[in-house]
C-alpha cells in the first residue's frame, strides 16, 4: 500500500481567500460571521452567514466564465489553481491518467435551479436555459476541475451531506494508497446562500437566529447555542503517493494516516445521542493508521452550534478515549467560519495542517457560557501553542454520515 502525502492547499472561505489568509484567521480566532448581504432576509428567521468577501473570479478563469458558472463551480476551481500553484506541480510531466479529481458538494448548483425554476414558472420552457444542467449538478465541480488540469484518472463527486468534503478526501486517499493513481485534486464547494437553500435550513429551524449580535451566533458547545450559521466557500488540496512527492522534491505538509467511515443508520437528521457511530468512524481511522487513541494530540470536531449535534460528538469523543478524553485538546473552528456543509471538513482538514505546520490550536470562539453536557478542553476563545503530531478531524452529515480522518506529521523517513 502506497503512503499518501497532503503536498498543495488552495482555501476560499469567510475568513480568507487563500491558504495564508485562511490559517492566519483561524489560528488567530478571526470571525467570519455577519449579516448575508445577497439576498433581503427580512422574512427568515435567521438572517446572519458566513459570505465569502472579496473573491474575483475573473483571477482565476476568464471574464465570460466568471458571468455564466455558478459560485461552487467557480470556487473549486480557484481553489484547485491555488493547490496546484501551492505544490508547484508540473502536470505536463506526468501521465494524465495518473492524475485524479475527486470534489463534493452538498447542495451544488442550487442558484441556477431557483433561477431556472423562476424562468420555467414566469416565462415557459423555452426559457430554461441551455446551460441549468451542466451548471447545476455537482459533479460539474469536479469535471471542470478535470478539464483544466487534464486530469483523465478517476473523477468523482461526493454528496454524503456535511461529510462530503472528507468522504471525497477519503476516497482520494484510497485510490492513491491501492495505486490507481499517484495525484488526486480533491476536498469541497459550496456556495448554498442563496434564496432557497437558506429558506430550507431555516424553515427546519436549524440555523441560529442570534440576529441582533451576528459574531456571537456560531458558539459551539456553548450553553446557549442556538443553531449553526450557514457558510460558503471551498477547500481543495493536493494528495501524492509519497514515493512521487518525493520524487518530484515536493514540500510535503503532513500525511494522511488513515480514514474511517461509518453510518448512523438511525435517523435523517439527528446524530445518536450516545455518538456511537462517530466514536466508531474514528477508531477506525486510528485502526488504519495504527494508532492509539492515547497517540492522538488534537481533534477538530465537526462541531455545528447546534444543541444535539454538539452533545453527541463529545459523548462519542468520551465513548472512545474515556478519561484520556479530558486530556486531549479539541475546538470547532465552525467558529469562525460557520458551517460550509459540503466544503465544511475540506476547510477543516486544511486548518488541521496549519495546526500542525505552527504547532498552535485553534480556538473554539463564543465559548463563554460552557454546556454542562460539553465538558471537554475545547481550547475556549484563544488559541495556543501545543506540538502536535497525531491530529483527527471529524465531519459527520444529515443522513446518519460519519468520517474521521487521521494526519500525522511527516517526519521524513
Amino acid at each position: 500500500m502506497k503512503r499518501v502525502v497532503v503536498t498543495g492547499i488552495g482555501a476560499i472561505t469567510p475568513i480568507g481567500n487563500s491558504k495564508d489568509e485562511f490559517w492566519n484567521g483561524v489560528l488567530s480566532g478571526k470571525n467570519g460571521i455577519d449579516y448575508v448581504t445577497r439576498f433581503d432576509t427580512t422574512e427568515h428567521r435567521s438572517q446572519v452567514g458566513g459570505e465569502v468577501k472579496g473573491f474575483d473570479g475573473e483571477k482565476f478563469m476568464s471574464r465570460k466564465e466568471a458571468s455564466r458558472l455558478p459560485l461552487f463551480i467557480q470556487y473549486a476551481i480557484a481553489g484547485a489553481i491555488m493547490a496546484r500553484e501551492d505544490a508547484e506541480i508540473n502536470l505536463d510531466n506526468i501521465d494524465p491518467y495518473r492524475i485524479g479529481v475527486g470534489i463534493g458538494s452538498g447542495i451544488g448548483g442550487i442558484c441556477v435551479m431557483e433561477e431556472n425554476a423562476r424562468a420555467l414558472t414566469l416565462k415557459g420552457p423555452k426559457r430554461v436555459s441551455p446551460f441549468f444542467v451542466p451548471h447545476e449538478i455537482i459533479n460539474m465541480a469536479s469535471g471542470r476541475v478535470s478539464m483544466l488540469m487534464n486530469a483523465k484518472g478517476p473523477n468523482f463527486a461526493s454528496v454524503t451531506a456535511c461529510a462530503t468534503s472528507n468522504n471525497a478526501i477519503g476516497e482520494a486517499y484510497r485510490l492513491i494508497q491501492q495505486n490507481h493513481v499517484d495525484v488526486m485534486f480533491t476536498g469541497g464547494t459550496e456556495a448554498a446562500i442563496t434564496p432557497l437553500g437558506y429558506a430550507g435550513f431555516d424553515s427546519m429551524r436549524a440555523m441560529s437566529t442570534r440576529n441582533e449580535d451576528p459574531t456571537h451566533a456560531s458558539r459551539p458547545f456553548d450553553k446557549e447555542r442556538d443553531g449553526f450559521v450557514m457558510g460558503e466557500g471551498s477547500g481543495i488540496i493536493i494528495l501524492e503517493s509519497l514515493e512521487h512527492a518525493q520524487k518530484r522534491n515536493a514540500n510535503i505538509y503532513v500525511e494522511i494516516v488513515g480514514c474511517g467511515m461509518t453510518a448512523d443508520a438511525y435517523d435523517m437528521v439527528h446524530p445518536r445521542n450516545d455518538g456511537e457511530g462517530a466514536s466508531k468512524a474514528m477508531q477506525f481511522a486510528l485502526d488504519g493508521a495504527k494508532l492509539a487513541p492515547q497517540n492522538v494530540d488534537y481533534i477538530n470536531t465537526h462541531g455545528t452550534s447546534t444543541p444535539a449535534g454538539d452533545s453527541a460528538e463529545t459523548s462519542a469523543i468520551k465513548r472512545l478515549f474515556a478519561d484520556y478524553a479530558y486530556h486531549i485538546p479539541v475546538s470547532s473552528t465552525k467558529s469562525m467560519t460557520g458551517h460550509l456543509l459540503g466544503a465544511a471538513g475540506a476547510i477543516e482538514f486544511i486548518a488541521c495542517i496549519g495546526a500542525m505546520e505552527h504547532n498552535s490550536l485553534p480556538p473554539t470562539i463564543n465559548l463563554e457560557n460552557p454546556d454542562p453536557e460539553c465538558d471537554l478542553d475545547y481550547v475556549p476563545n484563544e488559541g495556543r501553542s501545543a506540538e502536535l503530531d497525531v491530529v483527527l478531524s471529524n465531519s459527520f452529515g444529515f443522513g446518519g454520515h460519519n468520517t474521521s480522518i487521521a494526519l500525522k506529521k511527516y517526519n521524513g523517513i
